[in-house]
């Protein structure tokens, strides 16, 4: 049958993440039979039962997110007044001194709403949401061994990204993007951020940064991070750890970290 000759095979990972539990599930389907793709105009990909897609005419505007597995459930609506914001030099997002890069938009300015079932409970949840969409076709340099991300929202309005890409030998890449109440974008160096890792957890047999420093000068930005689970171990075919953060500090607000290649 010509639809299972069809070589994308389609990857989704979903996970929800409390101060007590963390649970995380993945699914792979291949393209060409139903069980999995994306259309692009209206938005709509989806994995099985799992799917995220355009509410209305406006693309990204608005968004339907659903996923389910084992002690773990939501079904959530995302919606923004911004448009999507890009990162690194007009979306060009530069990850080495070597050049490997990436293409690279993120939508900071979602709300969320909706419902979430988390070990037999449902709560009506609500508060903000980020999107972040990347491709590339080139991989991390030979010296390059995983990677540190944080989102985070600020009280004040305004929303951060940084990534710090760790090198085997030498110091780690780290770039990032400020992005103001009004989704205006400045590119922040490597000389414009302190980020220094301030404390560490055992988990799955390895040691994680869970507590963080971050210092922007220019803007004022002093703050500590803190897991709200320092558990959050993404044990899938390809493990990692990502979950909620906790601010304090100069500002306010709440986030994101993702971490790779411990």
């Amino acid at each position: 049958m010509p639809g299972w000759e069809n070589q994308t095979i389609w990857l989704g990972h979903a996970a929800v993440t409390s101060a007590t539990a963390h649970h995380a599930a993945e699914r792979y389907a291949r393209g060409g039979v139903g069980q999995a793709g994306v259309n692009a105009q209206p938005f709509n990909a989806w994995i099985d039962d799992w799917r995220v897609g355009s509410q209305g005419p406006d693309g990204l505007a608005d968004l339907q997110l659903r996923a389910r597995d084992k002690g773990f459930g939501y079904a959530l609506r995302l919606t923004s007044t911004h448009p999507p914001v890009l990162q690194g030099d007009k979306g060009f997002s530069q990850k080495s001194e070597q050049g490997q890069a990436s293409y690279y938009y993120s939508q900071p300015f979602f709300q969320a709403s909706g419902t979430l079932d988390i070990d037999g409970q449902t709560y009506q949840v609500s508060g903000p949401a980020w999107l972040d969409r990347e491709w590339s076709s080139q991989p991390l340099t030979a010296n390059q061994s995983g990677w540190d991300w944080f989102s985070l929202h600020l009280d004040s309005g305004e929303q951060v990204m940084l990534y710090r890409m760790r090198q085997k030998n030498g110091e780690p890449y780290l770039t990032g993007t400020w992005i103001d109440a009004n989704g205006q974008t400045q590119m922040l160096h490597a000389a414009d951020i302190n980020l220094t890792p301030q404390g560490t957890a055992k988990v799955a047999g390895r040691s994680m940064p869970v507590r963080w420093s971050i210092r922007i000068p220019a803007k004022q930005l002093d703050i500590t991070i803190n897991a709200l689970n320092p558990n959050a171990w993404m044990d899938l075919r390809i493990p990692y750890w990502e979950g909620p953060v906790r601010l304090s500090g100069s500002h306010a607000g709440q986030g994101y970290l993702e971490m790779t290649g411990y």
